[in-house]
């Protein structure tokens, strides 16, 4: 029997396993992962970008956990040797409408506690000379890090301090009892004391079947990308990001620098058809008609018509793709970009149509469920891992007392 079970193998159940050893080092912990390697999805696939937290509402927990994890994530990196860059980055308006949206930007900045400078347009062109902007924001804590390297070596600590991995096995059935849990995969059967659901764009699926309501659904959104081609990555130095809208959920489209070189334009932002659907042509026709019969998604799109038939559009239309950008360098042509990848972001929706805006735990008898985990979760995973522990019922904590002699 084990003492924890973690349904996922991505940063945040690589994560919780690590926080499970650092409060219970002689605990048992078992990490389940559908697929054939760890961080496979939303890990996988993201931007590997290194979060400040100034988009985010004062006091929240992805404030909060983006704050903090910015800087734990940078001292894991530090301490392991995985290849990183605190490059810093600029949050440009791109015209004179757009100076209030950015001041409003930086006074959240300011509450979120973060060093941050307004500049104008000459300072703006000393760190990225061909931007174009009429004042922006100098975001000096951000960077840029691999988040499967990150992973690879959270799950390599895990099995360093007795965890085991289980990889190419799916979760079915989850049964509480008083005594623990009974975990049903496809494989074979597990018990252990406490489950813990970090399986992202399916834990609202892995919740229910362990017998609990969310009122929400994930409801999945792919961002795709293009790259600059080689000889154009001198265009961006670092990380480059337009002013938000603030009637959107999403970022718009920016230039990130990865490690390696590469540079990501994008992404757009459209429902994708399948939750682990990376290309146009994906389809699952059960996660396509579970969101087509959700009232919630009805008004979310609903609310957010114009902006969702504009992302459409720029999924199709390469030109329309390009205009975007040359918001920010205006020297970008359609030439200059090659496709790139796409990943898919897990975004809970509620009924009401309200996103969930911040991380979400909910609390079982005998499990903890990361409901919902999208952007910030790579930078802030550190944090949500402790997080996550410190919220294991708490007879269970009284229980795991004689784990940590």
């Amino acid at each position: 029997m084990f003492d924890f079970a973690i349904v996922g193998g991505g940063i945040v159940g690589l994560s919780t396993g690590m926080a499970l050893y650092e409060r219970y080092p002689n605990a048992k912990v078992l990490v389940i992962e559908k697929e054939k390697q760890l961080a496979e999805h939303q890990t996988g696939h993201n931007s590997g970008v290194i979060h400040s937290g100034i988009y985010y509402k004062p006091g929240s927990f992805k404030a909060r956990f983006a704050r903090q994890g910015s800087q734990s994530m940078t001292r894991f990196c530090q301490e392991h040797d995985i290849e990183h860059d605190i490059c810093g980055k600029v949050i440009v308006a791109t015209n004179q409408e757009e100076l209030p949206l950015l001041e409003n930007l930086y006074n959240r900045g300011l509450e979120n506690e973060l060093a941050i400078q307004k500049i104008g347009p000459d300072e703006l062109k000393e760190i990225e000379p061909h931007v174009r902007g009429v004042g922006a924001i100098r975001v000096p804590m951000a960077g840029i890090v691999n988040y499967r390297q990150v992973s690879e070596k959270f799950g390599e600590i895990i099995r360093e301090r007795g965890g085991e991995i289980q990889l190419g096995t799916k979760v079915e059935k989850i049964h509480e009892n008083d005594d623990g849990v009974v975990i049903e995969t496809d494989k074979d059967t597990h018990r252990a004391r406490v489950v813990i659901n970090c399986a992202g764009l399916h834990s609202d699926r892995v919740a229910k079947s362990t017998g609990y309501q969310t009122d929400m659904k994930i409801v999945p959104f792919r961002g795709e990308y293009f790259k600059l081609k080689p000889e154009k990555r001198y265009l961006v130095k670092n990380l480059i990001y337009p002013v938000p809208n603030p009637n959107f959920p999403f970022l718009g489209v920016h230039f990130t620098r990865m490690i390696g070189g590469e540079v990501d334009a994008g992404p757009n932002a459209v429902l994708s058809f399948k939750r682990e659907g990376y290309k146009k042509t994906d389809f699952s026709a059960r996660d396509f008609s579970e969101v087509m019969r959700y009232g919630g998604f009805w008004k979310l799109a609903s609310k957010f018509m114009k902006e969702g038939l504009e992302e459409m559009y720029r999924s199709v239309s390469k030109a329309r793709f390009v205009e975007s950008l040359q918001q920010l360098i205006p020297e970008i042509t359609a030439d200059d970009l090659v496709p790139g990848p796409a990943g898919v972001r897990a975004q809970a929706l509620k009924h009401d149509g309200g996103l969930v805006d911040d991380f979400h735990i909910i609390l079982g008898k005998k499990s903890v469920h990361v409901c919902n985990a999208p952007s910030p979760a790579a930078t802030a995973s550190i944090e949500i891992g402790k997080e996550v522990v410190s919220r294991i019922p708490a007879q269970e904590h009284l229980k795991a007392a004689a784990i940590i002699s």
